[in-house]
């Protein structure tokens, strides 16, 4: 049961729509109907305020990290199942239960998982995402920067096969979850200059 326990809190934590009620309560608007529709923190960040977005960033990344820890706090609770909890967290995070289960991407809850598991190789991570991001301004770009990065990296700093699997599988599913999202990108080009490729 205490093994169970921890996807299942891993879950509801990783339901919790930060992005969703920052935006309700600052403007007044679903952040799902705005923008990208992405129930994430770019999307807060360019429909609502950068400091919104950034608090937002900041409880996805901890509604992942405190997935994982939680999960590691419980007394029998076997490797596999706080992996577990982790991808319950983005699951979550993706289908959350307390807003009709239509969420977001979960790359921030991504990084809080990875920061509990994997401190080392998910800082070392960050640094080309941060970046990308100071260049580019753009998240979607930074994360596509992450996906491929973070593997290879947890691989090199922990020598771990099992949360370099974990890791590729995670991946997989941000790119399977954000194969729509090229409009993001788009999203960010000033009006004029996508006159000017038309």
């Amino acid at each position: 049961m205490v093994n169970v326990a921890a996807p299942v809190i891993g879950y509801l934590l990783g339901s919790i729509p930060a992005a969703y009620i920052m935006a309700k309560w600052r403007k007044g608007i679903d952040i799902r109907e705005v923008g990208v529709g992405n129930m994430g923190a770019g999307n807060v960040i360019r429909e609502v305020g950068l400091v919104e977005g950034a608090v937002v960033a900041v409880a996805d990344i901890g509604k992942g990290a405190a997935a994982i820890a939680v999960a590691q706090f419980l007394l029998g609770v076997s490797q596999a199942w706080v992996l577990g909890a982790g991808l319950a967290a983005i699951m979550g995070h993706s289908f959350p239960i307390y807003i009709g289960f239509r969420g977001g991407q979960g790359v921030a809850t991504v990084i809080g998982i990875f920061s509990v598991l994997a401190p080392l190789a998910t800082l070392i991570t960050l640094v080309p995402l941060g970046a990308v991001l100071l260049i580019s301004r753009n998240i979607f770009a930074s994360t596509l920067v992450m996906g491929p990065l973070l593997p290879l990296v947890v691989w090199l700093v922990e020598g771990s096969t099992t949360l370099t699997l974990y890791a590729l599988g995670i991946v997989g599913l941000l790119v399977f979850r954000s194969r729509h999202r090229l409009r993001e990108a788009r999203a960010v080009v000033p009006k004029e200059k996508q006159r000017g490729l038309r």
